[in-house]
């Protein structure tokens, strides 16, 4: 499969990127949807959104998540994954893979190296590879779930409830409850047009931020009792390893969300929380995932130097360092876009 872009080199705008992405939705029969790895909710509201906008046209469509991402978050589980494969498919040479939200190939690389037909990457992370050989990737967009849902638009479907549910958690999650920069006009307009739909806007915002377990309130307590400050207070950053996630009797996921707790002390201009990974098969990495409060900092920067990547403003990578290692490292790269020499001290 060739990944050359079929715009490269062109003045193509997003209207006439989408209606060419459009006429392969249209032209093609078989396909694979898929995400990153770890998906969040625009992750996630982006792959059910698409499949069921293929499904609507009539479409041999398979969902692929690796068993390594199940189960999901708790408050993820009003998505109903239909269709879901978790190898690749036999026929994978015969169908056309569409990407949503991965920024990079390299958080899902499995379906890509064994070779698709056609490959769709549809996403709104400004570093984006494009890595597709047709790539609707629109930097100014608020997430990912609105070009998803451009698209319906422009097939003159309207998304039954469901799938309007899926699309509104990948937009009231990726825009921080419609207050990160990414917020603009299109997205109320997208989450007006999604109420209209059918959306009960109550009862998404109770799965999502409320009917919280124990156990992540629990983890939250040992994080906040963790928090160590650097540099003037220019980076805020904790520590869970895994005895913590232990003794909380909590898992991975419940870890979502603490970073926010740390973004928003006073002075901070990169938050960054660090957990110990618990599967047997990744037992001494960490997971570290990154905010920034405004542009002074570039996370996503950060992120790409270990092999992540994400947004200005939002990123995350996974590492082997240590913890003062890591620490190490992220003070010297803030100070280093701050314009400081060295850390502060």
């Amino acid at each position: 499969m060739s990944s050359t872009d079929l715009f490269a080199g062109t003045d193509a705008t997003p209207a006439q990127v989408r209606r060419e992405v459009v006429r392969r939705l249209q032209q093609d029969t078989r396909f694979v949807v898929a995400t990153h790895e770890n998906p969040d909710g625009d992750a996630l509201g982006s792959l059910v959104a698409m499949h069921g906008l293929l499904k609507s046209l009539g479409k041999d469509v398979e969902m692929f998540m690796a068993q390594r991402d199940l189960p999901l978050p708790d408050e993820y589980s009003l998505f109903v994954l239909q269709d879901l494969i978790h190898e690749v498919p036999e026929d994978i040479g015969e169908r056309t893979i569409v990407f949503l939200d991965c920024g990079n190939i390299d958080r899902s690389p499995s379906l890509v190296l064994s070779g698709g037909a056609f490959l769709v990457n549809i996403d709104h992370h400004h570093d984006n590879t494009l890595f597709g050989t047709l790539n609707h990737v629109v930097a100014d967009a608020s997430c990912t779930a609105e070009l998803v849902w451009e698209i319906y638009l422009e097939l003159g479907i309207t998304p039954p409830v469901p799938i309007a549910e899926a699309l509104y958690v990948g937009l009231v999650t990726d825009t921080g409850r419609f207050m990160y920069e990414s917020t603009g006009p299109r997205a109320h307009q997208m989450a007006a047009a999604l109420i209209e739909a059918g959306v009960q806007v109550q009862t998404v915002y109770r799965r999502l931020y409320e009917d919280v377990p124990l156990a992540r309130l629990a983890l939250l307590a040992r994080a906040l009792g963790a928090v160590q400050r650097f540099d003037a207070g220019t980076l805020t950053l904790a520590s869970l390893t895994a005895e913590d996630f232990a003794l909380a009797e909590a898992g991975q996921a419940d870890a979502e969300g603490i970073v926010d707790h740390l973004r928003a002390v006073r002075a901070t201009k990169v938050a960054a929380l660090v957990r110990q990974l618990t599967d047997a098969d990744r037992l001494g990495e960490s997971k570290v995932s990154l905010r920034a409060i405004d542009d002074d900092v570039d996370v996503s920067q950060i992120a790409r130097a270990q092999g992540g990547g994400g947004h200005r403003r939002a990123a995350g990578f996974s590492t082997s360092l240590a913890v003062d290692e890591l620490i190490a490292f992220l003070r010297a790269e803030i100070q280093a876009q701050l314009g400081h020499s060295a850390p502060l001290g």
